[in-house]
């Protein structure tokens, strides 16, 4: 028998107990392991250690001095590898891009990043905005939301930009975290003031600093916010049931503009 504040308890009885009790969770079915933050520190991690793969690959110029007005990095031989490309033909006479069937490149130019400021910015947006995202919607679903706005802004890229123009960088996803975060605090009826002010201000950024994907951040933004609306609105009966079908759908659209784009290109 254990002791109990008042008599004494049965372990069998106890262990019996726990199991019917249902886990806590958060207010859109999220797990509470979101308030310890593994994700948003795991993206931030991942990002800079690709960071740091990049330099020691392109040298010091991978780091600072080229880009827009001399702050940015250049490109590396991982950016060449990795970065949201249609199509191009590279010095060794080689086609590179989506459409030669590099669709990988939609996922992994998230991760990768023109420069030390250049990550750092993203990063510090990751860290504000995905601790909270994550302690809102629990870990599974923030990475999925995380993943669906990045994607989303590469293809948006991929579809709108000159094949032969590259892009990168965490901002496709970055963007979507803002717009989530306004979108979840308006379902918790919290004030987003200050995230509408952010908002602003990198949508200012976006359309007056030269050599930044205007469409892979409108496409992140657009995309995080659907996929946060999905997370925020559907209710019970079976809402994780909802939540997947909803982000499903938002994924099958995309992938459906990266297969349309690609056809266009070919043909």
């Amino acid at each position: 028998m254990n002791e109990a504040t008042v008599g004494h308890q049965c372990p069998d009885c106890v262990k019996e107990g726990r199991r019917g009790q249902r886990s806590a969770r958060t207010a859109f079915g999220g797990s509470r392991a979101g308030q310890l933050g593994y994700v948003t520190t795991a993206i931030i991690v991942v990002n800079s250690l690709v960071m740091v793969g990049s330099a020691i690959l392109g040298g010091p110029s991978a780091i600072f001095g080229g880009g827009s007005w001399g702050l940015l990095g250049s490109g590396t031989p991982i950016t060449d590898f990795g970065e949201v490309l249609g199509i191009a033909l590279y010095p060794n006479g080689e086609l590179h891009g989506v459409a030669t069937g590099e669709w990988y490149r939609l996922v992994t130019a998230m991760f990768l990043h023109y420069g030390i400021l250049h990550l750092l910015l993203n990063m510090m947006l990751v860290a504000q905005l995905g601790r909270y995202l994550e302690s809102q919607l629990g870990p599974l679903r923030f990475a999925a939301l995380y993943m669906l706005a990045g994607i989303g802004g590469n293809v948006t890229a991929y579809v709108v930009q000159a094949p032969n123009q590259p892009s990168a960088g965490a901002s496709t996803a970055t963007f979507g975290l803002i717009i989530a975060v306004i979108v979840i605090n308006r379902k918790l009826m919290r004030d987003s003031s200050s995230m509408t002010s952010m908002l602003i201000l990198n949508l200012i950024f976006t359309f007056t600093i030269p050599n930044i994907s205007i469409a892979g951040h409108l496409g992140g933004l657009l995309v995080g916010g659907a996929g946060a609306a999905v997370m925020a609105y559907a209710n019970q009966p079976k809402r994780s049931t909802k939540q997947a079908i909803g982000c499903s759908v938002i994924l099958l659209l995309i992938v459906v503009a990266a297969m349309l784009r690609t056809s266009f290109i070919l043909n």
